[in-house]
């Protein structure tokens, strides 16, 4: 027998069908056409190498969900408590909503866990539910990160993998060079790409560690220790993974840094990762006054699971799932019933004719590598140098245009990528520059350094009419124009001119500003503002 609040219950049996079951099913069909445009993302993000491990996420949540309500058997007495799970589903909802007007998958995805975990506090009642929070916390781990978000977090582990990896070369007495993200071996050159980052582990092994301090019963220190060590143990360990091919490639050539026994060395560090979890808990307990074998503090018990997925056929009806469902389906329904809002038409000339003389400036445009190009996923983008009629240090100019920002797309900051290029950002600052015939704007003022080399750079993101400085405003003006105006295009602008070495930077900015002025007056035929009076 099992007890909980008071009721007892037969475990082993398995209840009948129950018309709750009913409720429930009809729930989830809901579900699947309100939240369709997340799911739809969520596969194309699991194709990913990345995110490959996310399809088994679902499975791991179900499987702790089952073992949650072992703890939750069930009770005689009616639950008068799905009031908080009424309120998260039409939360959720609300949310879901937003995500499918404003066309970003992430926001309809984080509304899908918050639907699930309303769903479970409704069935089993606030107080009975607040067991399950752990299996349902757990799906945030098949969830990609924002685009913003992942390039920020991607270059940082890029640059912290390359320089522990290059670290380790060094150590071994090989001569190295790390340029940004490159390690200069002399005879070979390795690019530290964002594949290498340590993602696609760290991912991974951030959802494994979260398994095994659920399942781990010794003190609560320890779980914390093994939650929080997932993330430098795959730093390090892809680190030492970078390192150890920067070591083969220098003895042996630059096959050992492709093809299988690249892939092969990455599956080694994913286990051994794994690996040292299981370590760090022996050790934890070995440090214990009295210590036990890991195998007796994990909770791997599998008996009566099966027994568990059986009473989900005997969901208690009740009022608040049939509001549940309800809502669920009228939101469904009138998503896909109401009329489709057309997009918006944005006139605009491709930047491919951007003049190639801004007043006394000439310019020589360029082409991005098809590897950039594919990680810009820009729409459209223009790169020139120009350089003024009397001679004098260039201005490399730089727009990216994106036609929409959500669907997964979007604009990431310049001080993400800059380091990746080898330059140090020596400040950083937002700052308003009074520009002739535009008046004041407000941009990114960057001083950045390789070496002796000194560069200055501005950068702003035009935004359907706004100059923003920040990533993070023009990723809410992005949803805010969305739901107002049903525009989300909006662009990037770079410039970059160095300082010389008898130069000032005040000679530097003015150069900029002479040629800010000029380029601001023909970049709305190519980067639209706001819409007019109608």
């Amino acid at each position: 027998m099992s007890k909980l609040t008071g009721a007892t219950v037969r475990v082993g049996v398995t209840p009948p069908v129950s018309t709750g079951f009913f409720w429930f099913l009809l729930s989830l069909v809901a579900a699947v056409a309100v939240f369709w445009f997340g799911l739809e993302s969520l596969g194309q993000a699991w194709s990913t190498p990345e995110y490959s491990h996310g399809p088994l996420i679902p499975l791991l949540s179900g499987y702790m969900f089952l073992r949650e309500m072992k703890m939750v058997p069930a009770v005689s007495h009616p639950v008068t408590d799905r009031g908080p799970g009424i309120a998260i589903v039409i939360a959720a909802l609300l949310l879901a909503l937003l995500g499918n007007l404003v066309r970003i998958p992430d926001i309809v995805t984080y509304a899908l866990i918050l639907w699930i975990w309303g769903l479970v506090l409704i069935c089993f009642g606030w107080r009975r539910g607040i067991f399950f929070w752990p299996a349902v916390l757990h799906l945030v781990f098949m969830l990609p990160l924002p685009q913003f978000v992942y390039w920020q977090v991607t270059i940082f582990l890029q640059g912290v993998s390359s320089s522990l990896g290059v670290g380790l070369i060094s150590s071994l007495g090989i001569p190295v060079f790390l340029d940004g993200n490159i390690i200069d071996l002399g005879y070979y050159k390795l690019q530290v790409a964002e594949a290498c980052s340590g993602l696609r582990y760290l991912f991974p092994i951030m959802s494994f560690s979260y398994i095994f301090a659920v399942l781990y019963t010794g003190p609560r220190w320890h779980k914390i220790v093994l939650l929080l060590s997932a993330a430098p143990i795959t730093v390090l360990m892809n680190s030492f993974r970078i390192g150890v091919i920067g070591v083969l490639v220098d003895n042996f050539g630059i096959a050992q840094a492709e093809g299988f026994l690249h892939a092969f060395e990455g599956w080694v560090i994913f286990v051994s990762c794994v690996g040292l979890l299981f370590l760090l808990a022996v050790v934890m307990q070995r440090l214990q006054r009295h210590p036990q074998p890991l195998a007796d503090t994990l909770d791997l018990d599998f008996n009566g699971v099966h027994h568990q997925l059986a009473r989900a056929l005997a969901v208690v009806p009740s009022r608040a799932l049939v509001i549940a469902c309800l809502a669920t389906g009228t939101l469904a329904a009138a998503w896909h019933l109401a009329p489709n809002r057309p997009p918006v038409e944005v006139a605009r000339e491709p930047l491919v004719v951007f003049p190639k003389v801004i007043g006394d400036w000439q310019g020589r445009s360029t082409v991005l590598s098809p590897i950039i190009e594919q990680v810009l996923a820009a729409d459209d983008y223009y790169v020139s140098t120009y350089v003024q009629q009397k001679g004098g240090p260039p201005v490399d100019f730089f727009v990216a245009y994106y036609a929409s920002q959500t669907d997964g797309a979007g604009i990431h900051s310049p001080e993400v990528c800059i380091p990746a290029g080898g330059w140090e950002i020596a400040t950083l600052d937002q700052v308003e520059v009074e520009v002739a015939g535009a008046g004041t704007i407000p941009l990114n003022r960057a001083i950045i350094q390789k070496g002796l080399e000194r560069q200055l750079v501005y950068f702003w993101f035009e935004q359907r009419g706004r100059r923003l400085t920040s990533d993070y405003a023009a990723k809410a003006y992005t949803v805010w124009d969305a739901l107002t105006i049903g525009r989300t295009d909006g662009a990037l602008v770079r410039l970059i001119t160095p300082i010389g070495s008898e130069e000032s930077e005040a000679a530097a900015e003015a150069r900029l500003g002479s040629f800010l002025a000029p380029m601001l007056a023909r970049l709305p035929r190519f980067v639209p503002g706001a819409p007019g009076p109608s």
